[in-house]
């Protein structure tokens, strides 16, 4: 396990501690809050779906404002360089945008209650199983990397052991999500959303501030690290060298079709979110309000790594004692004043948690419904489920206590977090986008395409390219690489596969597939939803075009 080097210890006092405090404090407030509307297990699992979007569309993005975010794109920044705007502008808006204009009338007017679900009533139970439990143990290993990430910060916090910050930060977590459920997680992320901005604006400013702009940022990294660490798509040629180990065909095909699509679109700690809004309309805007600041948090997570990089050269070189992921807490360590050294520990211990409980919530509800309360004590009373909600909950927490150390072994925990994406989102787009487009895409051609897109993606990574069989240059690569292969080989096969079975009959794929209608999905408009920015297509249209906008300044 790595541990952060003596110099990191954060030179925090009463102040930065009182400010942390009365943050934990609302934060287990809002959690007995929400307790009290929290009567039946739809509350507890989807809120009773009746979140306004903006609540719904900030929580979509803050609950993505996790290690994922903070310590891993920050480390990706530091390590392969202006790259890592990939992960935003192609790596993510796009999918966002397909999320709320294409597939959210397909999840949320069919009723289900998690993305497994709608697997079960397009294909069958074998495909809807399988998914499942592939969720869960993926939300569990993720949710080890927040906590991961937290005890990092604890550590430079406290100077505490990081099983100690693990363990103590994982109860926390519990606490305020037993206590409210869904709602509670969603309106603490809404609260974190902003803390995370107030803590990480000033970061980025003064740290701009420190190493002379943008402009001698870049003169400085251009001097180290060559031409192309600053630039978007400089050397991504194929057959060329870049930092990032990638060229712009396995950039747009692996990360900004495969691993993008299959995160924001098949992730059920996302759609989620948007599942509790109180009608499709909001359902539709959640993740296409959530575009809009997901746009600008590249300002405040991959620069910081970048400036990182330049105040210490040596971060992440062998035997510096000093890796990728502790670019963030050296900046807090080097630049921020007492008070604004709390509000940023504060910040990003918000972002941590909400991630967490992101993983968490969604974990107990696939659980609870799509194995426990499906295969294995089916028609129990409503409390029942809502108790055992509670229950799944905690093993969440206590399983992601245990994956924390597993994170603990990767100097970047993105790398760690894109091979856990290729191995389990991308089958799992890969059968949802066919089945959904295509009808005659059978019930085992689900089972068999979701089966072989997560093994070929896991032979990829390990044989191929672990062993050496075939040259890739950077564990990214290497992960862009798997997400091809896993949609490419679950393709084929779901392809094959349906040609010598049974198709299920087409008039029970109603809302299931794209050109039928359910009568979920005929839902009268809301009062106000025909002003402009209420409608869908033009919040979608505007995030892509402002997205290929901010390419511009890291493009040359």
């Amino acid at each position: 396990m790595h541990y952060l080097a003596d110099g990191l210890r954060l030179p925090t006092n009463a102040l930065d501690y009182t400010i942390l405090f009365l943050y934990f404090a609302v934060v287990l407030g809002v959690g007995f809050a929400a307790k009290r509307s929290v009567k039946t297990s739809l509350d507890f699992f989807l809120s009773g779906r009746s979140l306004p979007a903006w609540v719904t569309g900030l929580a979509f993005v803050a609950a993505n404002l996790g290690a994922l975010e903070i310590l891993g794109m920050a480390a990706n920044g530091a390590q392969y360089g202006a790259y890592t705007v990939h992960w935003y502008w192609v790596g993510a808006i796009p999918a966002m945008v397909f999320l709320g204009l294409v597939m959210m009338p397909f999840y949320y007017g069919s009723k289900v209650r998690s993305v497994p679900e709608f697997l079960l009533h397009r294909y069958g139970p074998s495909s809807h199983l399988l998914s499942s439990i592939i969720f869960s143990v993926a939300s569990v290993l993720i949710a080890g990397v927040n906590l991961y990430a937290m005890a990092i910060v604890i550590e430079a916090l406290l100077g505490w052991p990081q099983w100690v910050a693990i363990v103590v930060a994982g109860f926390f977590v519990l606490a305020y999500i037993t206590l409210g459920g869904l709602s509670s997680a969603i309106y603490n992320e809404v609260l974190q959303f902003f803390v995370i901005l107030a803590a990480l604006i000033p970061l980025t400013v003064v740290g701009l501030e420190r190493v002379g702009g943008w402009s001698g940022l870049a003169d400085s990294l251009t001097g180290s690290h060559g031409d192309n660490f600053t630039s978007a798509w400089g050397g991504t040629g194929i057959g060329t060298d870049n930092p990032l180990g990638a060229n712009w065909l396995t950039i747009v095909l692996g990360l900004g079709f495969c691993l993008s699509f299959g995160y924001w679109t098949t992730n059920f700690a996302e759609v989620q979110r948007a599942l509790s809004a109180r009608n499709l309309s909001a359902a539709k805007r959640t993740p296409l309000i959530a575009a809009f600041p997901k746009i600008f948090i590249p300002l405040i997570v991959v620069v910081p790594g970048l400036i990182a990089l330049v105040m210490e050269p040596d971060l992440g070189k062998e035997g510096s004692g000093l890796e990728y992921n502790d670019a963030i807490p050296v900046l807090m360590r080097d630049l921020l004043p007492n008070g604004v050294l709390g509000l940023a520990v504060t910040g990003l211990l918000a972002a941590f948690m909400a991630g967490m409980a992101a993983n968490v919530s969604s974990f107990n509800t696939v659980f609870t419904n799509d194995i426990w309360g499906a295969y294995i004590r089916r028609g129990r009373e409503d409390a029942y489920y809502l108790a055992t909600g509670r229950v799944v909950t905690a093993v969440g927490v206590l399983g992601g206590m245990g994956t924390a150390f597993i994170a603990s072994s990767f100097s970047n925990i993105m790398n760690y977090l894109q091979t856990l994406f290729s191995f389990f989102n991308v089958p799992l787009f890969c059968v949802f986008i066919i089945g959904m487009f295509w009808k005659r895409a059978t019930a085992a051609a689900g089972f068999w395409g979701l089966l072989s897109g997560t093994v070929a993606a896991m032979i990829n990574y390990f044989w191929f390219y672990k062993e050496d069989v075939i040259s890739i240059p950077s564990d990214q690569g290497a992960n862009f690489v798997s997400a091809i292969v896993a949609f490419v080989v679950g393709g084929v096969v779901m392809l094959a596969v349906s040609l010598f079975t049974k198709p299920k009959p087409v008039e029970s794929l109603a809302g299931l597939v794209y050109g039928t209608v359910s009568p979920g999905l005929a839902e009268p408009a809301a009062p106000g939803d025909e002003a402009w920015y209420r409608r869908p297509a033009l919040l979608g249209w505007s995030a892509i075009i402002l997205a290929t906008l901010c390419y511009i300044p890291f493009s040359f």
